[in-house]
C-alpha cells in the first residue's frame, strides 16, 4: 500500500485547516491537507467578526480575501418584535483591533483560501476521505485515507490537526464527543437571489430580527446579489413544523414583520437545510500527537458569528505550538492552548446562554443605552474575547447578569404611574 510521510497531516481545508497550512507552510513543515469535499462546496458560517481578521493577515492569507470584494461588516443590526433597534458600530468598541471584516458565501471564500495555498506549493487532496488514524506512544500517527476512487493510501505524520469542523473526525474516531452545556437549538437555512434588496445601507446590513427569546432569523447580504436567510429556534419547534424544508421556512418567515415582504415568493436557491442541535463540545482539545481546532473543538450557537473566528484563533495557536514541538522546545498544550482557548469559549458561552434567558436582549433593547457598556459588548461582539481590559470579558459570568438587572429595575421605574 503505498505510504506518505509528513511533518503534520491536516484534516480539513476550511478556513482552519488553511489557517494552519499557512502558517506551518511559511515554517518550511513539510505538511499535507485532506479534505473530504470538493471545493467550491456550500457550508454555513458566512458571518465574519472582526477578530479573525488579525490571523489571516498573520498567516499572509489576507490579501487573496480582499480581491474577493466581499461585502464589508462594519457592525451588526438586532431588531426585536417590537420593533426596537440596537445597531453596534465595531469602529466604536473598547479597545484595539479590526473595526471591520465580511459577510461572504463560504464556498468563495474557503476557495480563495486553498487556491491561494495551492499557489504556494501546499499539498491539498480534495475528495479524500480519513477512515482510520492510529497514534504510537512519540505521538507519531499513521492514518489511513480513502480516495473518491475507492483507493487508499497510509500518511505517516509526525503530527496530526484535526480542522475537519462539522465532519468533527477526531472527536469520532477517539470517542471524544460529549453533550454542549448551552441549549438545544437548530437552524433552518438557504440562499436567495435578493430581487427586492433595497439600496443603500438598509440593504446589505446584516441583521438579526429577534421573534421571541428563543428564536431569531438572521439576513446576510452578500456583495454578489445573494443573501443567507435562516432562522435558529428550539429544537423541539423546528422538528414540530409539518412540510418540506422550503414549507417550513416559509412558515418561520411569516414570523417577521420586519422582512416578510423583502423575501416574499423569493424562490430559494437550494431547498433549506436544517441542522439540528447545533452547539457541540468534546472531553479534551489535544492529545498525545493530535490537536483539535475549529468547529472540530468547540461549536458554539451562531448568533454571535464566533465560529471562524475561534476556527482561525485555535489553528494559528495550535499551529504555533506545533512549530515550537516540531523543533524541540517544550509546549504545556494544557496551559498555552486547552485553557487559552476555553477562556475565549467561556466569555462566547456566557454570552450565548444570557442570550437565551433574555438577559442579553433586555440590555441590546434597553431605552436608556449606556455608551460605555455598549463599546464594551461591542469589543465581545467583535470577537475580543481574551481582552481582560474588557469589564464585559474579565467579569463576564456576572456583569451581564447586573446590567440586565439594572435595566429592567429602570424598565419598571419608567412604566410605573407619576
Amino acid at each position: 500500500m503505498q505510504q506518505e510521510k509528513v511533518d503534520v497531516l491536516i484534516i480539513g481545508a476550511g478556513p482552519s485547516g488553511s489557517v494552519a497550512a499557512a502558517y506551518l507552510h511559511k515554517q518550511g513543515l513539510n505538511i499535507k491537507v485532506v479534505e473530504k469535499g470538493k471545493f467550491p462546496r456550500f457550508v454555513i458560517g458566512e458571518s465574519l467578526i472582526p477578530r479573525c481578521m488579525d490571523h489571516f493577515e498573520a498567516v499572509g492569507l489576507l490579501d487573496c480575501l480582499k480581491a474577493m470584494d466581499f461585502e464589508v461588516k462594519d457592525g451588526a443590526r438586532f431588531i426585536n418584535n417590537k420593533g426596537v433597534v440596537c445597531n453596534f458600530d465595531f469602529s466604536k468598541k473598547h479597545g484595539d483591533g479590526w473595526d471591520w471584516t465580511w459577510q461572504v458565501p463560504r464556498a468563495d471564500f474557503d476557495k480563495a483560501l486553498t487556491d491561494e495555498l495551492q499557489s504556494w506549493g501546499v499539498d491539498i487532496a480534495f475528495e479524500h476521505e480519513v477512515t482510520t488514524v492510529t497514534f504510537a506512544e512519540d505521538g507519531s500517527s499513521v492514518t489511513r485515507i480513502k480516495d473518491i476512487d475507492g483507493n487508499e493510501f497510509n500518511v505517516e505524520a509526525k503530527f496530526v490537526v484535526d480542522s475537519s469542523g462539522f465532519g468533527r473526525v477526531l472527536p469520532r474516531l477517539l470517542d471524544l464527543e460529549k453533550p454542549s452545556k448551552i441549549p438545544e437549538h437548530s437552524s433552518i437555512f438557504t440562499h436567495v437571489k435578493d430581487v427586492n434588496r433595497p439600496e443603500g445601507r438598509e440593504g446589505t446590513m446584516i441583521t438579526f430580527d429577534v421573534i421571541d427569546t428563543h428564536t431569531w432569523l438572521w439576513v446576510i447580504p452578500f456583495s454578489n446579489g445573494y443573501t443567507s436567510i435562516g432562522f435558529v429556534g428550539k429544537s423541539e419547534h423546528l422538528e414540530s413544523l409539518e412540510g418540506s424544508n422550503t414549507e417550513k421556512l416559509r412558515q418561520m418567515m411569516r414570523l417577521s414583520s420586519y422582512y416578510f415582504d423583502r423575501f416574499d415568493g423569493v424562490d430559494y436557491t437550494f431547498e433549506p437545510r436544517m441542522i439540528k442541535n447545533i452547539a457541540k463540545s468534546v472531553k479534551q482539545l489535544y492529545g498525545n500527537g493530535y490537536v483539535l481546532t475549529g468547529n472540530s473543538a468547540e461549536f458554539l450557537d451562531p448568533v454571535f458569528s464566533s465560529g471562524v473566528t475561534f476556527a482561525v484563533e485555535s489553528a494559528h495557536l495550535a499551529a504555533q505550538l506545533i512549530t515550537k514541538s516540531l523543533k524541540g522546545e517544550e509546549v504545556d498544550w494544557q496551559t498555552e492552548y486547552t485553557d487559552y482557548m476555553l477562556e475565549g469559549v467561556d466569555v462566547f458561552s456566557t454570552y450565548v446562554a444570557e442570550w437565551y434567558t433574555g438577559n442579553l436582549q433586555t440590555i441590546f433593547f434597553h431605552n436608556q443605552e449606556n455608551e460605555t457598556i455598549k463599546e464594551q459588548i461591542c469589543a465581545v461582539l467583535a470577537g475580543y474575547v481574551w481582552d481582560k481590559s474588557n469589564p464585559f470579558v474579565k467579569n463576564h459570568n456576572r456583569l451581564v447578569k447586573t446590567v440586565a438587572h439594572i435595566a429592567k429595575m429602570e424598565e419598571q421605574g419608567s412604566e410605573e404611574p407619576s
